[in-house]
């Protein structure tokens, strides 16, 4: 690991200001802090999140729920009001990581990073949420660009997350057990304004099965997504798994979701 200096602000606006000065913004630091021990980050001064209180928490807006960047994947698992009002959130902030990942990491810090096998990506895109940052409203249709790539710019700051209210939802994935990253994921989400479906771990990137939303448009049936099929040649092969695997496990993953939404 590099030197580096280390900054605390207890402000955004502090904040703020010393990132625009060059400072890498730290949020749980999941991420960057296993970069910077391995050599692949080496940034010259860090500044922590940590302490910026009005960064945290989730509030109730109507329907929606908005969620601060920095509150903790333990904290919106176990959150009165994320469990009521989308417990698919509630439930997929509960399946990140181990204990101790979900005690570090944050809700801003994972969709900043946007890890092609990451959790959070996934419910933002199928619920449709709205990123909001110290500048602009990002929806998620926008904000997810590829691998470890977003819209933010250099210098801004994910404040929070506003995810609206879905009529069904559920979230399941395959784990790679080693990392517990989804081998693939899938976010069913009926809403007012159609079915959206996400699937996570198997791109450079999160992404929108679109064919598989209009069967579930039609028929919102573990039936109708088993019938779905999905092209291999769109999907990422490794070590876990390959290509076609992952492709077949998108349909089993997605029937499942559905059954668990549905009750």
């Amino acid at each position: 690991m590099y030197a580096f200096t280390f900054e605390r602000p207890t402000s955004q606006a502090d904040a703020l200001r010393l990132a625009k000065a060059g400072g890498k913004l730290l949020a749980g630091g999941q991420t960057l802090l296993a970069s910077m021990k391995l050599r692949l980050a080496a940034p010259e001064q860090l500044v922590d999140l940590g302490a910026v209180t009005e960064l945290a928490g989730v509030r109730k807006d109507g329907d929606a729920l908005v969620i601060g960047a920095m509150t903790r994947h333990a904290d919106v698992a176990g959150n009165a009001d994320v469990r009521a009002t989308i417990p698919a959130l509630a439930a997929l902030a509960d399946g990140i990581g181990d204990k101790q990942v979900r005690a570090m990491g944050t809700l801003g810090g994972s969709v900043a990073n946007n890890d092609p096998a990451a959790d959070y990506p996934a419910a933002l895109l199928a619920l449709s949420a709205t990123v909001v940052t110290d500048r602009r409203e990002i929806a998620a249709d926008d904000f997810f660009q590829g691998m470890f790539t977003t819209a933010l710019e250099e210098d801004e700051l994910i404040t929070a997350v506003r995810f609206p209210q879905p009529q069904r939802a559920a979230y399941l994935k395959f784990r790679q057990p080693a990392s517990l990253f989804a081998l693939i994921g899938v976010f069913v989400a009926q809403t007012a304004g159609g079915v959206r479906v996400a699937v996570t771990g198997g791109g450079n990137g999160v992404f929108r099965h679109t064919a598989m939303e209009a069967a579930l448009d039609k028929s919102f049936t573990p039936d109708a997504a088993v019938a779905v099929t999905t092209d291999p040649a769109e999907l990422n092969g490794d070590l876990h798994g390959s290509a076609e695997y992952r492709a077949h496990l998108v349909g089993v993953m997605a029937q499942r979701a559905v059954a668990k939404a549905l009750g």
